[in-house]
Order: structure tokens, then C-alpha cells, then sequence
């Protein structure tokens, strides 16, 4: 079984510490995306792993054996980079069988393997180039086919999207989610790219400044952000932001702008008046009246002049002011809409956010 643990996992350099005690579980086969900005502490957790950075303190398990002393080549797993790391001199039948030469594998077993990656990865019209004569997404496939013919327990993906085009990034998503249902193993994959990880994970680790801030499916981090940080960093455009402080009107709790709009706060938000808060709401749930996925029941009315509106084809970001802020709302099935022009929207008030402002934590049951 190839589950990896993390078990308090400290990384310093010197005095100063970038990784801050983590516990992370991977269960066998299961894809884990580690996500965050650039300087969070996700490459090193994921180097860590590999073997390739020393553990400061803490235990690194392998499929139940403790590897934090042994070299990269003892702990059978296999990593992609972002830079491909191919041999430039040889052909890509050349580079994919390297290692397993290297392990003085027999020529038979070598050439299994290597066919079997390149059948995986459709590889075989370019076995004899090297790899100056291949696209960016072809060298990554070669990497990836390197990394298969070893039979590992754990994949490590380091970013390895991240220096091809946006449509190259879309295809070989594709790609890796196919061979991650063909090739059944454990995969651990960092990435800055929150697309990415919602769409490659079965489960995400989001980490900011060496500390995880949360670990969810794709849907639990969406839908059920632990804190701030967690709800303007997942999903694009980003979550709607906005100070508020809690007041009474009419006999319940409202959320009061700053503008002086009194926003009604879900029934299991456990506050007290005068809290200081923050309202989060994703574009899809502010919208023109007619153009959105909510109906009137349960929301909030509101007439806002658009300030700039970007059509993409099947929706329209519309920006427009609420809460002394510029937010973002989606218009589904839009019509032409021009800046300047005056809206009728309405605001989900069952799919709010509500965080502590001094925490940075939800307030949801």
C-alpha cells in the first residue's frame, strides 16, 4: 500500500523555519494536490518527501516505513519537474529507458516498459527525436513516461505545468488525469495554478506561509471555505470580500455595509451584535435579476450601475460597486451590457460567507 504520511513535519533553514509542523495523510492511489501562492512552502513540503531537502524534524512515512534517512532512489518514487529534465542528447526512447539501465535492468524489460509509457502516453510516432525536436507538451509526456517505467509507489509532480501555454495547460490536465486512472498510484502534485488543483485533485492541501489552512475535496474548499485566506484563493474570479459589522434589523442579525446596506445573515452564523466581520459571496451568486442560477426567494435586491463589463461568451463578469468595494457578479445567457448602465441584482443570501474579521475564520455551522 502506497500512502504516504506527513506526522509534524518541520523544515529550517538555519534559524529561520518555512515549514511549520505539518500533518497531511495520503491514502493509497489517491491524487493530492498541494496548492498556494509562490513562498508558501509547498515545493519543499513535496521535496521533503522525495528526499531531496532534509527533514528539520517530524517523520515521513512511505507505505508504512519511516524514510526520513533514506536517499531519493531507495524511497521507489518517481518526480516530474517543471523543467522536464530530459538528456538532450538522447532520444526520447533513450531518456525513457535510462533509469531502468541505470538499475541494469535486462534489455527485454526495458523495452516492455518503455513501450507500455509510450502506448500510455501516445508517445510512439516520436520515440526516435530527440528532444530539441519536440513541443513543450510532448517533453513533458517523456517526462511523465520516465517517471511510469519505474512502476513507483508515489508519484511527485513539482509545478509541471506551469512553463506551457494556457491551452497546452488545458490539454495536459487531460492528459494527467488519464494516466493517473490508468496507471492506479499514489500522486502528490504541487501547483500555484488553483485551476489545476480543482481539477486534477481528489483531495487539496491549500498552504500559506508553511501552514496548512485547509485539506478538503474540491467541492469541501469551495463550497465550505475554513477562512479568508481559503475564500479569495479558491475559484475564479475570486470570492467577493467584503467588511461588515453585525447589527440587528427587523429582529434578526444583519451583516451592515459599509455603504449602510444591511445584508440578512444565515440562521447558523453564530454572532453578536457589534462583531466586527467579513461577508464572502462568489460572483455566480450576485447576478442581474433573470440572469442567474438563484431564484428571488431568499435573496437580497439591490440597483448598482455595472462599471465595467467583460463578455465571455456564454457569461458576462459584470464589476460593479457594493460595500464601499468594487465586487464581481456572473450574468448567464447574457445580453450586451455596457458600462455605465444600471442593473437590477440580486444576492444569494443562502450561498453567504461569513468570516470573523480579527480570526479570518468561518462562521458557519
Amino acid at each position: 500500500m502506497a500512502n504516504v504520511s506527513l506526522k509534524k513535519v518541520v523544515k529550517r533553514y538555519g534559524r529561520e523555519e518555512v515549514v511549520h509542523g505539518i500533518d497531511l495523510e495520503v491514502a493509497h492511489n489517491e491524487f493530492v494536490v498541494l496548492v498556494g501562492p509562490s513562498g508558501c512552502g509547498k515545493s519543499t513540503t513535496l521535496r521533503m518527501v522525495a528526499g531531496l531537502e532534509d527533514i528539520s524534524d517530524g517523520l515521513i512515512e512511505i507505505g508504512g516505513r519511516v524514510v526520513n534517512a533514506l536517499p531519493p532512489r531507495s524511497r521507489n518514487i518517481s518526480m516530474v519537474f517543471q523543467s522536464y529534465a530530459l538528456y538532450p542528447h538522447m532520444t526520447v526512447r533513450e531518456n525513457l529507458g535510462f533509469g531502468l539501465k541505470i538499475a541494469k535492468q535486462s534489455d527485454s524489460e526495458i523495452k516492455k516498459r518503455v513501450d507500455e509509457a509510450a502506448d500510455i502516453l501516445g508517445l510512439e510516432p516520436y520515440m526516435e527525436r530527440l528532444p530539441q525536436h519536440l513541443s513543450g507538451g510532448q517533453r513533458q509526456r517523456v517526462a511523465m513516461g520516465r517517471a511510469i517505467v519505474r512502476n513507483p509507489d508515489v508519484f511527485l509532480f513539482d509545478e509541471p505545468l506551469s512553463n506551457l501555454d494556457a491551452k497546452l495547460r488545458g490539454q495536459m490536465r487531460v492528459e494527467i488525469k488519464k494516466l493517473h486512472q490508468r496507471v492506479k498510484t499514489t500522486v502528490i502534485y504541487v501547483t500555484h495554478d488553483q485551476v489545476e488543483a480543482m481539477t486534477l485533485a481528489d483531495r487539496i492541501v491549500i498552504m500559506r506561509d508553511g501552514y496548512v489552512e485547509q485539506v478538503g475535496t474540491p467541492s469541501d474548499v469551495f463550497d465550505r471555505p475554513a477562512n479568508v485566506f481559503v475564500a479569495g484563493f479558491i475559484g475564479s474570479p475570486p470570492m467577493n470580500l467584503l467588511d461588515a459589522v453585525v447589527a440587528s434589523a427587523g429582529g434578526r442579525p444583519v451583516g451592515r455595509l459599509i455603504d449602510g446596506v444591511d445584508v440578512p445573515l444565515p440562521g447558523d452564523v453564530a454572532v453578536r451584535e457589534g462583531q466586527e466581520i467579513v461577508i464572502g459571496f462568489r460572483p455566480e451568486s450576485f447576478a442581474p435579476r433573470g440572469y442567474s442560477l438563484h431564484g428571488a426567494e431568499n435573496s437580497l435586491a439591490m440597483t448598482r450601475p455595472v462599471l465595467i463589463a467583460e463578455p465571455l461568451g456564454t457569461e458576462t463578469i459584470l464589476f460593479a460597486e457594493l460595500g464601499g468595494r468594487e465586487v464581481q457578479g456572473k450574468m448567464l445567457n447574457p445580453r450586451v451590457v455596457k458600462a455605465g448602465e444600471t442593473l437590477e441584482f440580486t444576492l444569494d443570501l443562502a450561498r453567504l460567507h461569513v468570516f470573523d474579521k480579527a480570526s479570518g475564520k468561518s462562521l458557519r455551522g
